[in-house]
């Protein structure tokens, strides 16, 4: 019998869905995007191909939409007949996005290596290899757009309840795999389901779908694994996207890589501004943040959202009626695989404590309560202890000494610049 076996774990495709809350877009970068997320599954495809792999699991909102377009269909089962031209099945489920009573039925019949499993009820599988039987596959789809909150998607599947289904040919498969679209505890509303109940169910792997970030259990055997999707549709999406290539080893733990996948990467990007003198000097910093960052992004493109911090004297400057919309028009055209979505100004004006103190007026004596205040650490604590409570609002479990000074720090220089707005600028 094989000593292992390697697969793809992949998840929320989302073919055909808009790129969201973007600003007007040139020609070009319009282009890429509407390409960006079909282009993400073809690589999986060529992933798949390349590094010869078993099988493949989707977990999941293949498509976006309940109506997703026959050039939709057509490029997801372009992807699957060349699977199984070369070998290598694929394992589907559905998810909340395109669950199976509503799939465009009628466009395409899945190739003969391509297993969609059911939605109303466990359904099973088993992958031979060689005329041996090596993986039991195990898993459930969405039937309807919304999932029963009485009704665990996850019962019912088990080794036992496999070989009971498939046979005693199943009893010899060294391995077996989940696939769910799930939220399991992390999303209570979609289909949740017990993390214990998957740990009991004498699988190896559990290849989940819905949550978007990558996401592993601990070191445990089971390993209960989101891979996230294969290309971030905007700024909530940020970082590399892809699939999980898994190896699975009689007596070993899973083993489990991620693939980047995405053809463009979304990036929050902070640049600090307090040693800049002027806008090129801001704009050729920023330029050098956008390039690290990208290097760590395992992509060539990248849409990224900015905010200029610090205390900078270009505080005034960046706050002028089109100013930041000239920046960001300046960043696009510096180089073109980047794309600025949008530029925000967070900096703050220079403060002269020192001379503030000095001179004795209403802002020293505030700085000097600012300073008894940041003294007294349990004060602290005790004080926003109490306006969380007097506003209803859940008090987070990281309130520490380090984020009560920080928290104080930040309230200090807001107040200030509220003082001295108007004023001289120190």
């Amino acid at each position: 019998m094989a000593d292992s076996l390697t697969f793809l774990h992949a998840a929320d495709l989302h073919i055909g869905a808009p790129f969201r809350g973007l600003r007007a877009l040139s020609d070009e970068w319009a282009r890429r995007l509407i390409e960006a997320i079909p282009a993400a599954w073809d690589r999986v495809v060529e992933l798949a191909v390349t590094r010869r792999v078993d099988f493949i699991v989707v977990s999941g909102d293949i498509f976006d939409s309940v109506r997703a377009s026959y050039r939709d269909y057509l490029r997801f089962f372009e992807g699957l007949h060349r699977l199984d031209a070369e070998g290598i099945p694929s394992y589907l489920c559905t998810g909340n996005h395109d669950p199976l009573s509503l799939w465009q039925q009628d466009f395409f019949a899945l190739p003969p290596s391509t297993t969609m499993l059911a939605a109303d009820r466990p359904d099973f599988a088993l992958f031979e290899k060689e005329g041996r039987p090596l993986t039991i596959i195990g898993g459930r789809g969405y039937p309807n757009k919304v999932w029963s909150p009485n009704e665990n998607i996850a019962e019912g599947i088990t080794r036992a309840a496999a070989i009971r289904a498939l046979g005693p040919r199943a009893a010899e498969a060294p391995y077996a795999v989940g696939v769910l679209h799930t939220g399991l505890t992390l999303d209570p509303v979609k289909a949740p389901t017990n993390p214990v109940e998957l740990l009991r169910a004498g699988f190896d792997y559990w290849a989940l779908g819905h949550i978007h970030k990558r996401w592993v259990n601990d070191e445990r055997v089971p390993r209960i694994v989101f891979s996230g999707c294969i290309q971030g549709r905007d700024v909530r999406e940020t970082g590399p996207r892809g699939v999980n290539l898994v190896t699975l080893s009689v007596g070993r733990p899973p083993e489990i890589a991620f693939v980047p996948t995405a053809s463009v990467v979304w990036e929050a990007v902070k640049v600090d501004a307090s040693d800049c003198a002027n806008i090129p000097a801001l704009v050729a910093k920023t330029m050098r943040e956008l390039f690290a960052v990208n290097g760590d992004a395992s992509c060539e493109m990248m849409v990224s959202r900015i905010t200029f911090v610090g205390a900078t004297p270009l505080h005034e400057v960046l706050a002028r009626p089109g100013v930041l919309e000239e920046v960001r028009e300046s960043l696009n055209d510096s180089y073109s695989e980047f794309f600025c979505d949008g530029l925000f100004d967070a900096t703050t004006a220079p403060i002269d404590e020192a001379a503030l103190r000095a001179e004795g007026l209403f802002p020293a004596v505030f700085l000097r309560t600012a300073d008894s205040f940041a003294d007294d650490l349990p004060g602290q604590i005790d004080y926003l202890q109490e306006e969380y409570l007097a506003r209803n609002v859940p008090l987070t479990s990281a309130l520490s000494e380090k984020k009560a000074r920080q928290l104080t720090e930040e309230a200090t220089h807001l107040v200030l610049d509220l003082l001295l707005q108007g004023g001289d600028g120190r």
